[in-house]
Formats: C-alpha cells, structure tokens, sequence
C-alpha cells in the first residue's frame, strides 16, 4: 500500500523511532501497525529500529526482521522522491504490461526495487493494484493511473518529476 506522510519525513533518530513504537505499541497485533508508522514517519524501515520494535513487543530481532524482508511494502533505506509502481499482474500483462514494466526500466535506468542514483525516484513491481479493467496500470505516489503505455508512462513520469522540481507535487 502506497502512503503519503501525513508530516514531513523525519530524519531516523533513535527517540523519535520510540515515540512512533509507542504510539502504536499498545494495538492488537501491533507488529504491522508499528513497522507501517515508522516507514510513514521515516521513509523507510532503518534496521536500528529492529532491536527497538523487538523489545518493546517482546519479539525476537528474527520475527521482527522476517516481517520487514517478507512484505515487499517494507523498505530498508529511504526511497527516491516519486515512488513508481508497475502492476506485473496477469491481467496487466494480458494488455502490454510487460512492455511497460521493461520500459519503465529503461526510462528510469534501475531495475524493480531500486532507487535512481540522484535519489529522485524509486521503482518497484506489485502484484495487483487492483484496476484489472484498465491495465496496465501504475502508480506515481500512490496516485493510481490505468491503459498507461510507454508514453503516457513517460508523461506521467516528467509531469511528477516537473512537479517535484516545481514545489507542487503530484496531488
């Protein structure tokens, strides 16, 4: 699940890390709660958390780390300013979504799961996004966009990069 910070990301620091763990501590089942709000809060999920989510849920660092590497929506490191996501469903496929998926590489320069060197966006491949009816489909920051070829990808691409440069975004 794609998400828009409510604040400003936060640099990682070991108390404000706390403060989100405790925040959401007290939940039934707070594992995914905890590690969803500190990648909202950070960016990112930084592997010093690890220690910190584990004592204070009185898990082991293993089932804490097992979570993060098993569910492709944890990151490890801070992603690139626009979060690019490509469906790789079948039913994308079915209508071009290979083609896309290899030329949003391309365009981008990374392969799925990456980040561009200068830190400007990060590309990763899902599984459904849940607009079958109109594959292939994408996001650019959790903004969702169906029949998106290669040149509407590379429209939708410089528009929100524009937009970042610009101030304004991609809302």
């Amino acid at each position: 699940m794609a998400t828009t910070p409510q604040m400003p990301l936060a640099e990682w620091s070991p108390d404000e890390a706390e403060r989100v763990i405790g925040a959401h501590a007290g939940l039934r089942g707070p594992l995914l709660p905890v590690l969803h709000a500190l990648q909202e809060r950070f960016g990112y999920l930084d592997p010093r958390a690890v220690p910190l989510v584990a004592k204070r849920l009185n898990l082991s660092r293993a089932d804490v780390h097992g979570v993060i590497t098993f569910y492709k929506d944890f990151r490890s490191e801070l992603p690139g300013a626009l979060q690019v996501r490509v469906c790789r469903a079948e039913a994308c496929q079915a209508v071009g979504g290979h083609e896309l998926a290899e030329h949003a590489r391309a365009a981008l320069g990374v392969d799925f799961g990456a980040t561009t060197s200068d830190r400007a966006a990060s590309l990763d491949e899902v599984f459904c996004l849940g607009n079958c009816a109109l594959g292939p489909s994408v996001t650019v920051d959790g903004r969702l966009y169906g029949r998106v070829d290669p040149s509407r990808f590379d429209a939708l691409l410089a528009g929100a990069l524009r937009g970042r440069r610009d101030g304004a975004g991609t809302g």
